[in-house]
């Protein structure tokens, strides 16, 4: 009779998930699943690869798969809080990969290029008036009990500009009993609304409108060239295509030629939709 190894019984007993990791590989590794720890696919998780940590992504199953050693399978070691990578995006990722000829790990790195995005974010604090002066009133305390006097939380950093003071100041205060600190609520980007201004169009500028707005409205893959002066409002007229993708509730890419007109056009895309929109080149910093 055969009895199986301690290594088969574990590999019936816990999953086995594949991960696909940002380097040269053409293909995602096994792994077990951590106990109690329900993977799926898109999902980011933190796995021994060699000797290094790295963060890697459960990839689908593949259709062919060979016979793995369970001896030879590492556990991951954790799932990240993170939003998991869409099914569109791990297609798009295989596609640019067979399309360029480039291992799938390759193009996987190019969607997690910002390490720091999988950080968790940093606790924000600020302080508000809750208490009596201290004993000693210096006049940089005084001007900071005056600027906090409306009741509202104050960032330190604003604080103590509008003080004109250090940030010792407004610690000291903290711990004084003066002031509280007060957690600050995570920043969020403001959605744009289609309909924020109304813009008006020539006759000219109007037939080009309408058909961007057409092409958004069909759907599918279109190419469309406006042929125009300078200042002669092609801007205005893409954000009409912009705008009717924001009312089927889609979203829209807008790429410059050049980081030096960024400054520009996010001026006049806030006029036209009421917020800026997010930003993503070369002189954004990691964090952001």
């Amino acid at each position: 009779m055969m009895f199986p190894s301690d290594a088969e019984s574990r590999v019936a007993e816990i999953k086995t998930v594949s991960v696909l990791f940002p380097l040269w590989l053409e293909r995602p590794y096994d792994y077990f699943a951590p106990d109690g720890v329900e993977l799926q696919p898109g999902d980011f998780v933190l796995a021994p690869i060699g000797p290094m940590r790295r963060i890697g992504v459960v990839w689908d199953p593949p259709a062919k798969h060979d016979a793995v050693d369970p001896k030879k399978l590492k556990t991951v070691i954790e799932k990240l809080d993170a939003e998991p990578l869409p099914e569109v995006s791990r297609r798009f990722a295989e596609w640019v990969a067979r399309y360029t000829l480039m291992p799938l790990g390759m193009a996987l790195k190019m969607m997690m290029s910002s390490s720091e995005a999988f950080d968790a974010e940093a606790t924000r604090w600020g302080f508000k008036l809750v208490g009596a002066p201290p004993g000693r009133l210096t006049p940089g305390r005084r001007r900071v009990i005056e600027a906090a006097s409306n009741g509202l939380v104050w960032p330190k950093a604003q604080l103590a500009e509008i003080a004109g003071v250090g940030y010792s100041v407004i610690d000291g205060l903290a711990e004084s009993g003066t002031f509280a600190r007060v957690e600050l609520p995570r920043s969020k980007m403001r959605a744009p609304r289609a309909d924020f201004a109304q813009v008006e169009f020539g006759a000219v500028q109007t037939r080009a409108a309408h058909s961007l707005q057409t092409a958004v409205e069909t759907g599918g893959y279109s190419v469309s060239l406006l042929d125009g002066v300078t200042g002669s409002g092609k801007t205005e007229v893409y954000f009409e295509a912009v705008a009717e993708a924001l009312r089927r509730g889609c979203q829209a890419l807008i790429m410059l030629p050049e980081i030096a007109l960024t400054g520009q056009f996010l001026a006049r895309f806030e006029a036209r939709f009421g917020c800026r929109p997010a930003e993503w080149h070369s002189q954004i910093s990691p964090g952001e």
